[in-house]
């Protein structure tokens, strides 16, 4: 047995000790938000372990079918949504939850009720569980501003006024990615411990990236800033190489490699979905938020990403999210098409 390793390993950055070691940064801190994210952590490892299980769902009768006992099996984001409903309820430091499987929000009853709103998509990319892509949960968390009683008004926010975002991606490890406001950090599940630990600390974007990427299957669709981007970026007019393309058709996996590797992430809009296709609160403002603090840049078309003031729980938006450089190129696109109209 080799103690000196065994012995390093307990000195490791677990995401626990992280988040303790930020909040003694504020003294007058009472440990609500560490309790919290405790909450969504949990949740994170309680999905993992339910993902590596679905390709023996079928056989084990996790997918969705009646069991023996005449009990309704759930499908796998219907128990991801239960679990961070659930995670997060308990917690006590939650008011108000909206998720993507729910068409309502969900207002905390007052004896469990605390001060903070959390939107999340419990599991991103479920449709391809089948054939092992990686899938994540994304989430964003807002606070509420004065001790009174909630409504919807307060979810209604501009992401810019997040206090924190995150996704965890359930992929060939399991990795957890956390901006409270001052940088990225990514941490991997380490199975024999159970615990996340610090892998990715102070997250950076490249400047520029090679990478670009983008359902190319809508592109008869697309307005013409979106065209002339993709056109660019296969042909570009600068002697430059082109960008090599990759799509991979899971939210959380094609960001997560774009946060990691640089480029440029597009879900625009176009004909069949004017408004875009992806989900402002749970999707768009959490993914702008990590790229803004990870250095990169995050627009809808019209503005900055985290400056959009949604309208109701679901709403959608165009979103182009990545390196500075890359996201200016479009910008200026999209300038130059206004400037045209």
């Amino acid at each position: 047995m080799d103690h000196a390793a065994d012995a390093y390993r307990t000195d490791l950055m677990t995401i626990t000790r992280y988040v303790l070691n930020e909040q003694s940064k504020y003294p007058e801190s009472r440990g609500d938000f560490s309790i919290l994210l405790n909450h969504i952590v949990l949740g994170c490892k309680f999905v993992c372990s339910a993902v590596n299980k679905a390709g023996l769902a079928k056989l084990i009768g996790l997918a969705g079918e009646t069991n023996v006992q005449g009990e309704e099996q759930k499908k796998l984001d219907v128990l991801s949504n239960e679990v961070f409903v659930k995670a997060l309820i308990s917690s006590g430091r939650t008011c108000i939850l909206v998720s993507e499987e729910d068409e309502e929000a969900t207002f905390v009853k007052p004896s469990q009720r605390g001060r903070y709103i959390v939107v999340f998509d419990p599991l991103d990319g479920s449709s391809n569980i089948d054939c092992g892509v990686s899938i994540g949960t994304i989430f964003g968390i807002y606070t509420l501003k004065d001790a009174r009683e909630p409504t919807l008004d307060d979810v209604l926010q501009p992401g810019k006024n997040m206090l924190a975002a995150g996704y965890c991606m359930y992929g060939s490890s399991c990795t957890f990615v956390l901006s409270t406001g001052s940088g990225v950090n990514g941490f991997t599940l380490d199975p024999s411990l159970g615990e996340f630990i610090l892998t990715h600390p102070d997250i950076k974007i490249p400047q520029k990236g090679k990478i670009y990427s983008v359902n190319e299957g809508n592109a008869k669709n697309w307005d013409g800033p979106t065209a002339k981007y993709v056109e660019k970026c296969k042909f570009p007019n600068d002697g430059s190489s082109p960008k090599s393309l990759r799509y991979i058709g899971s939210m959380v996996a094609d960001v997560h490699r774009t946060l990691l590797y640089g480029g440029i992430f597009l879900y625009p809009a176009d004909k069949k979905s004017p408004n875009g296709k992806l989900r402002v609160l749970y999707e768009v403002f959490p993914m702008s938020f990590l790229m803004e603090q990870a250095g990169g840049q995050a627009f809808t078309g019209k503005q900055r990403a985290l400056d959009l003031v949604p309208n109701k729980i679901h709403e959608r938006s165009p979103i182009f999210l990545g390196s500075y450089d890359d996201v200016e190129e479009i910008k200026a696109l999209y300038a130059a098409g206004e400037n045209k109209e």
